[in-house]
């Protein structure tokens, strides 16, 4: 069934629907009279929504669904400026479907390109547009923040969090296996976790080395080296496995 999230409170039983959600719906879905949506109100709880008009779109409340998909950890993506704009792309939107709560770009030691001040803005509305997307195709509760800082030290002050770690790759070449899945399996539901990734090229040492100043704690990904697309995806997964599915097994 159809997602749509509406910033409006959940204080009524009749709602008009915004023009961009009734044009889709109607218009794009050709959804008629008596079709039913889902729809994530300020909230964020999810509710059944029946289609009363069309012109202009109104629907009724029929029932809250009490359904939550979020992650029980709300973690933030620090990444690494990509030299692609494919990359960040695909970064926000598939760590999205995976629950990210905020994706977070910066500009890193090694970053080949950066974003110019009088793009920013259009580059943050687009990735915005492509994380509320995911959010809704993903049945999410809640659509993450993308966000965008000039440099490290920047994103990290403006984004504290319970736990943070970095991906490093020398802790995964010096065999270190362990320090993720301790840190994971420590927290709590509803703590915040924040990562750290570098762009193609990696971190520079001074940078991890500034982060456990800090006390950004360095993690290895496996044994493998994964690309700065396919490292925080991997991250979201163990995330995922650690505080949801292990956990249900127990």
């Amino acid at each position: 069934m159809q997602r749509y999230f509406i910033n409006q409170p959940a204080d009524g039983q009749k709602l008009a629907l915004p023009k961009d959600v009734a044009h889709h719906l109607v218009t794009v879905l050709r959804a008629t009279v008596g079709s039913q949506v889902e729809l994530v109100l300020a909230d964020h709880r999810v509710y059944l929504a029946t289609l009363t008009a069309t012109n202009p779109a109104q629907v009724k409340i029929v029932q809250d669904l009490d359904r939550d998909s979020e992650l029980p950890l709300r973690v933030t993506l620090v990444c690494g400026l990509p030299k692609t704009k494919e990359k960040p792309e695909l970064i926000v939107q598939k760590a999205t479907e995976l629950g990210a709560d905020r994706i977070v770009f910066f500009e890193s030691a090694r970053s080949i390109s950066y974003w110019a001040k009088n793009k920013q803005a259009k580059k943050l509305a687009r990735l915005q547009k492509i994380a509320d997307g995911a959010a809704e195709q993903s049945h999410r509760n809640r659509q993450p923040q993308v966000a965008y800082y000039p440099d490290l030290e920047s994103a990290l002050a403006a984004n504290p969090a319970d736990q943070r770690v970095v991906a490093w790759e020398e802790s995964a070449k010096q065999g270190e296996t362990s320090a993720l899945h301790r840190l994971l399996v420590g927290m709590t539901t509803g703590q915040s976790l924040l990562a750290v990734f570098g762009p193609e090229g990696g971190l520079t040492g001074q940078e991890v080395e500034r982060m456990q100043e800090v006390g950004v704690v360095p993690v290895g990904l496996g044994p493998r080296i994964l690309r700065t697309e396919t490292a925080p995806l991997y991250f979201m997964a163990a995330v995922s496995y650690a505080s949801e599915l292990a956990t249900t097994q127990r």
